[in-house]
């Protein structure tokens, strides 16, 4: 891979992603304005909130001179596959250290083909291993391991408080759109930004889609990290994980394709279907007041389909 002449003209700052009313008699019915904002439009690669988060953290890795990039994920990681775009795109080797090691015998899913499509080497590890990276040094070796060393590392999920600066400009792009800005979690990293960016007086909202309850005292830590302290108005609506992370039941996957035809949407299932539901739950509960208005953050586009070609590059 060779590195652009320029990486400014991929690292430049981008237009706004679109923002658009879309009408839908489940919130029109309880007076409730729902709008879209397209950020799974932002970057052709790198769509939504991974490039909110790693573009900054590429901008680091660039001016460090670093070689490579490293990171975590699980076998859907939306997170990997756009690092290993982005390392392409760079001209920066990637790694990516992959939860499960008994997954390194099987055919890779869309998800890890697309990222070994792109040049990032796979390094699957246990599930045991994998939950102690927090743990201190217990990364490091991770990466060691992976024979990464040296590389410029970015957390699981891309949330860091590099990563939180550039979400809060995702708030800064919706300042005064809407009564509420409503995104799903995984990390919790782009609502913890997005909270700071937005205008007194609006609301974000996070749909967790892993169970577990833990995503409140990541976002104050990752808030503490990247502004010294709480910032913006925020809150988790809770239960609309559907089961776990990575888990489409049949009457999810249903409500997503019925959304698609409603609006002409392409709905990634994994993050958006959860939020989408989430918040026409919400509606129907009188969770937001008549006359409110309601931004869902569309933070990414459908996986694609596994390209042909030899995809396993794993260590």
């Amino acid at each position: 891979m060779e590195r652009p002449l320029n990486p400014d003209v991929l690292l430049q700052d981008r237009p706004p992603s679109p923002l658009r009313e879309v009408r839908d008699e489940r919130f029109e019915r309880h007076g409730v304005r729902l709008l879209l904002k397209r950020d799974d439009l932002v970057h052709p690669e790198l769509p939504g909130n991974k490039w909110r988060k790693l573009a900054p953290n590429l901008r680091a890795a660039v001016d460090g001179r670093y070689r490579g990039l490293v990171t975590f994920g699980g076998a859907y990681s939306n997170h990997l596959r756009a690092t290993a775009a982005a390392g392409r795109l760079l001209g920066l080797a990637t790694t990516g250290i992959v939860r499960g090691d008994e997954l390194a015998g099987r055919p890779l899913n869309a998800s890890l083909a697309r990222c070994a499509a792109d040049g990032m080497r796979l390094h699957f590890v246990p599930r045991s291993a994998y939950r102690r990276k927090g743990e201190p040094g217990a990364a490091r070796q991770l990466i060691a391991a992976a024979g990464a060393a040296g590389a410029y590392p970015v957390p699981e999920g891309g949330s860091n408080a590099l990563a939180l600066h550039g979400c809060a400009e995702l708030g800064r792009e919706l300042r005064g759109a809407s009564d509420v800005v409503a995104v799903a979690c995984g990390t919790g990293g782009t609502l913890a930004g997005l909270a700071a960016g937005l205008a007194p007086g609006q609301r974000a909202l996070g749909v967790p889609v892993l169970a577990g309850g833990f995503l409140a005292a990541e976002i104050r830590s990752l808030q503490e990290q990247a502004f010294g302290g709480p910032a913006g108005d925020w809150s988790l609506a809770e239960g609309f994980d559907h089961g776990g992370y990575a888990r489409v039941p049949a009457a999810l996957e249903a409500f997503a394709a019925d959304f698609e035809d409603r609006h002409g949407l392409p709905v990634e299932r994994i993050y958006v279907a959860k939020l989408l539901w989430a918040l026409t739950e919400l509606a129907a509960t009188g969770a937001f007041p008549a006359g409110a208005s309601v931004t869902a953050v569309v933070t990414g586009r459908p996986t694609d389909p596994e390209p042909a070609g030899p995809l396993a590059r794993t260590a």
